[in-house]
C-alpha cells in the first residue's frame, strides 16, 4: 500500500468517521501543538512487539501529567495502559511544545495526542481492513490487536509493519466511543513507586560513570559577586580537576562532591561585594507600589453610571516576594563530547533553553541537547534553567566527563527568581437594594516571567565576558495574563474596570511562580465578595451565585458548599469573632479554565495566633477527567502550598541583600500544620475539553483562609502572610481601646 492510497483512505475516513464524532477531535482544526507538529510518527511511535511509545513536549514536574498522557493514549487506540511507554521533553526526541506552565498540559498536549491517536487508530483499522479483505467498519480494534467479525486477529505491532505513520494527523477525527474506558479511572501514577521508595526519581539522583562533580561559585543572593579568589590554592586542593573562570562566571570541578564543596567555600572565603542598587526595604511591596508603572486595562464591562447615594467601599491587599521554596537545590548533568553538549535538566522548558544555552556557548542549537528529567523542585521558574548552564559550562571544560551541578540550599534561596510581591486596591458602589454597582481593581506587579529564550536570561549570561544583555521585562497580555491574572472577576458585575500596573523596575530578581498573579487576584477577589456580602448582610455563597451565570461554575460552587454544609453552618456574616470560622471562595483559573471552589473550616489561637485548618471541601471541574485521582492531588497540593503562601511565606531583605538563606528564615508549612482533612469533589464532563488543574485552587485556598480567619475574629486581615505574629498585632488592645477598658 503507498503512501498516496494511505493518505487518500485517511482523507476518505475523516468524511465518513466525522459524522459519528464526538469531543475533542470534532474541530476542523488541528489542535495547535498538533498543527505544529502535524506528523503521526513525532507523537506516536507502534513498535514490531506491539508496545507503543508516545511523545509529549511537556514535562512531568509532579502534576502526574505522564500517567495521565499514557492513559489518554491506551484509551484512544484501544490498547493495555502496560503497553505504552511516554518520552517526555527531549530537543532530540519530542515536539517542541514550548514550556510546561500555565495548566496547560492536558490542555495542549493531551489534546493533540488524544488528536494523534485518533488518526494512528484509522490507519491501524484501515491496515487491518486491507489484510482482512473486508470493510472498515467491520474491524474491532481492542487489547492491542485488529479483530474480524470471524475470529481473526491481528496485533498492532504485525499492522505496523507494513504501516508507515508518516503522514500528517488529519482535523476531525472521533474520540473512540465504544469498548471499556480508561478515561475517567484512578488509576496509579507511573511516577510515585520510585519517588517514596528512595528509588532514581530526579536529576538529582542521577550518576553516570566516571561522572564529577562541581559547585558554582557565587555571592549570597542575586545582585551580588565574590570578590578575587586564590584560585591556584584551590586548584591545588585534594581531588580538584578544575577551577572553570570565564569573565566573573566561576566553578569548581572535582572528583567528589563533597571535595567540590570544600573548594567552594575555599573560594569563597575572599568576600563579596554588592553589584546592584542597595535594596530599599525589608518588605518591597510598598516599593512596588511607588514605582513608575505602565498602566493598561485589563477589562472594562459596561453599565449604568453609578447612583449618587451609592455606598462606597474600598480595601487594599498585598502579598509581599514569595519563593518557590524548592526542597531539593537546583541541579543538573552536563556531557560535552564532539564539541556539542547534552544536558540532563528540570528546565520546563527544553527548547527554550536549547535556544539560550546554544547562544551562550556559540554552538549550533543542532548541537545542544536538553533532555528532561524530574527534578526534586517545583512549579515555576526557580534554578533550574540556571544551573543547567552553570553545568554546561563546567562540562565544556572537562569534555569527555559527565558533569553533575548542584546549588547549594543557600544558593537555591539566594539566587532563584521570586514570585513578584503585589497590591491590589479594590473599590465597590452598592445601590439602596445592597447589589453592586460598580466595580473597581488596581494591581500593581512586576513582570511573571523572565524564563531565558536567550543567554542573557541565564545567571550565567550575564557573567560571562562579554555579558549578554538580560531580556527587558514585560507584561504577559490578556486573557492569560501575568501580574493580571484572574483580574478580571468571572462574575456578572456592571460598571466594572480593572487596571494593571505594570511596573517594569525590578528591585530583585523575579520570574514565574505556580499560577503568576492569579493567587493574588483571587485573594483580593474573593475577600472582597465576602467584605460586601457582609456589607449587604448576604451570606457569601448566595451573594456569589447571585453574580454568576456560568452554569458550570454555579454547579462547583454549589457542589463545595453542599457537601461542606454549608448552610448548615449557622450564618455567622463575619462577625464570629469566638476563633472558629469557615470561608469560601471561588475562580476559574484565568476565566478560561478549571473551575475551583473552596470551603473551610479554621480555628484560630487568639493567645498564639496560630491558625488550625481542621477541613477543607474542593469541588473542580476540569472537563473531561482523565485520572480523577490525579486531579485530586493537584487540588490537595495546590490548597496545602496555597496555605503555606498565605500563612507563613515572606522573603526578607536587608539593603545589601535577601536575608531568607535557609528555612528558619523563610519558614513552610510542615506536616502538623497540614488540614486535618482535605475532600475534593470531581465533577466528570466526559467529552469536553481538557482544562488542566495544575493552579486551579491557589487563590480559591488562599481567599478561603482569609474569609474563615475574618469570621474566626470578627477582624478583617488583608495582607500575607496571615502569619501569627500579624494575627497577634491585630489583636493587640489599641490605646483607645486599653484606655477605655480601664476607665
Amino acid at each position: 500500500m503507498t503512501l498516496g492510497r494511505r493518505a487518500f483512505i485517511a482523507n476518505a475516513l475523516v468524511v465518513s468517521f466525522a459524522l459519528g464524532g464526538r469531543g475533542l477531535a470534532q474541530g476542523k482544526k488541528l489542535p495547535p501543538s498538533l498543527a505544529k507538529t502535524p506528523e503521526l510518527d513525532s507523537w506516536i511511535r507502534v513498535g514490531s512487539d506491539g508496545r507503543i511509545t508516545v511523545f509529549t513536549g511537556k514535562a512531568e514536574l509532579g502534576q502526574g501529567i505522564k500517567t495521565a498522557l499514557m492513559q489518554v493514549a491506551a484509551h484512544e487506540l484501544a490498547t493495555p495502559f502496560a503497553s505504552i511507554d511516554l518520552v517526555t521533553a527531549d530537543t532530540a526526541r519530542t515536539p517542541d511544545e514550548g514550556v510546561t506552565a500555565g495548566s496547560h498540559s492536558m490542555q495542549d498536549s493531551g489534546t493533540a495526542i488524544v488528536n494523534a491517536c485518533a488518526n494512528v487508530r484509522a490507519l491501524l483499522a484501515e491496515a487491518a481492513a486491507w489484510q482482512f479483505a473486508m470493510a472498515i467498519d467491520k474491524i474491532a480494534l481492542r487489547d492491542g490487536a485488529a479483530h474480524a467479525p470471524d475470529g481473526r486477529s491481528v496485533p498492532y505491532g504485525d499492522l505496523a509493519a507494513a504501516l508507515s505513520l508518516q503522514v500528517d494527523a488529519k482535523p476531525g477525527m472521533p474520540r473512540r466511543a465504544d469498548g471499556p474506558r480508561l478515561l475517567g479511572q484512578d488509576l496509579p501514577r507511573v511516577d510515585i513507586p520510585a519517588k517514596v521508595t528512595g528509588g532514581a526519581a530526579y536529576v538529582q539522583d542521577m550518576r553516570l560513570p566516571g561522572m564529577l562533580h562541581a559547585r558554582v561559585v557565587r555571592g549570597p543572593s542575586d545582585g551580588t559577586t565574590v570578590k578575587a579568589a586564590d584560585i591556584a590554592a584551590v586548584e591545588k586542593m585534594p581531588g580538584v580537576v578544575k577551577v572553570v573562570r570565564a569573565g566573573r562566571f566561576l566553578a569548581v570541578v572535582a572528583d567528589r562532591e563533597w571535595r567540590a564543596v570544600k573548594a567552594l567555600h575555599r573560594l569563597q572565603a575572599g568576600g563579596w561585594e554588592r553589584t546592584a542598587a542597595p535594596i530599599e526595604a525589608a518588605d518591597l511591596r510598598e516599593t512596588i507600589r511607588r514605582l513608575p508603572a505602565q498602566d493598561m486595562a485589563i477589562f472594562d464591562y459596561g453599565g449604568p453610571p453609578t447612583p449618587a447615594e451609592a455606598r462606597v467601599l474600598r480595601a487594599r491587599y498585598s502579598r509581599p516576594h514569595l519563593m518557590h521554596g524548592s526542597v531539593g537545590p537546583s541541579c543538573a548533568v552536563a556531557l560535552w563530547e564532539d564539541n556539542g553538549v547534552t544536558v540532563w535538566t528540570h528546565s520546563q522548558g527544553v527548547y527554550p533553553l536549547r535556544r539560550a544555552l546554544a547562544e551562550l556557548l556559540k554552538l549550533e542549537p543542532a548541537k545542544v541537547r536538553c533532555v528532561h528529567v524530574e527534578g526534586s523542585g517545583c512549579y515555576g521558574h526557580n534554578g533550574a534553567d540556571d544551573v543547567a548552564a552553570d553545568a554546561a559550562l563546567a562540562a565544556r571544560a572537562v569534555p569527555g566527563h559527565p558533569v553533575r551541578l548542584q546549588w547549594m540550599r543557600e544558593q537555591e534561596h539566594g539566587w532563584e527568581p521570586l514570585g513578584s510581591a503585589m497590591v491590589v486596591e479594590m473599590t465597590a458602589e452598592l445601590g439602596a437594594d445592597n447589589r453592586i454597582v460598580g466595580w473597581r481593581h488596581e494591581v500593581w506587579s512586576n513582570t511573571h516571567s523572565t524564563r531565558p529564550t536567550t543567554a542573557g536570561g541565564l545567571l550565567a549570561g550575564r557573567e560571562v565576558e562579554p555579558p549578554f544583555t538580560p531580556p527587558k521585562p514585560r507584561p504577559i497580555p490578556m486573557p492569560e495574563g501575568g501580574g493580571a491574572r484572574n483580574g478580571n472577576p468571572i462574575y456578572a458585575l456592571p460598571n466594572a474596570r480593572g487596571t494593571f500596573h505594570f511596573v517594569e523596575q525590578m528591585p530583585v530578581r523575579v520570574s514565574a511562580l505556580r499560577g503568576l498573579g492569579a493567587q493574588m487576584n483571587v485573594f483580593a477577589i474573593e475577600s472582597f465578595m465576602d467584605e460586601i456580602a457582609a456589607e449587604a448582610g448576604a451570606d457569601p455563597v448566595a451573594f456569589r451565585l447571585a453574580w454568576l451565570q456560568d452554569e458550570r461554575a454555579r454547579e462547583v460552587v454549589r457542589r463545595a458548599a453542599d457537601r461542606f454544609g454549608w448552610a448548615q453552618r449557622g450564618m455567622r456574616n463575619n462577625g464570629g469573632g469566638e476563633g472558629r470560622g469557615t470561608g469560601f471562595a471561588f475562580a476559574r483559573y484565568k476565566n478560561l479554565a478549571s473551575y475551583c471552589a473552596v470551603a473551610m473550616a479554621v480555628r484560630v489561637d487568639r493567645d498564639t495566633g496560630e491558625i488550625h485548618v481542621p477541613r477543607v471541601v474542593a469541588a473542580v471541574d476540569s472537563g473531561e477527567a482523565v485520572n480523577p485521582d490525579g486531579i485530586r492531588n493537584q487540588i490537595e497540593g495546590g490548597i496545602v502550598q496555597s496555605l503555606s503562601w498565605t500563612t507563613l511565606e515572606s522573603v526578607g531583605f536587608a539593603k545589601s541583600h535577601r536575608t531568607s538563606f535557609d528555612w528558619s528564615a523563610y519558614p513552610i508549612l510542615r506536616f502538623p500544620a497540614v488540614p486535618g482533612r482535605i475532600e475534593v469533589q470531581v465533577i466528570d464532563r466526559p467529552g469536553q475539553p481538557f482544562l488542566g488543574a495544575g493552579e486551579a485552587s491557589q487563590g480559591p485556598a488562599s481567599a478561603a483562609l482569609a474569609n474563615a480567619v475574618a469570621d474566626a475574629l470578627g477582624l478583617r486581615l488583608r495582607d500575607m502572610p496571615l502569619s501569627p505574629t500579624r494575627i497577634r498585632a491585630a489583636l493587640r488592645p489599641k490605646p483607645a481601646d486599653a484606655r477605655q477598658a480601664a476607665g
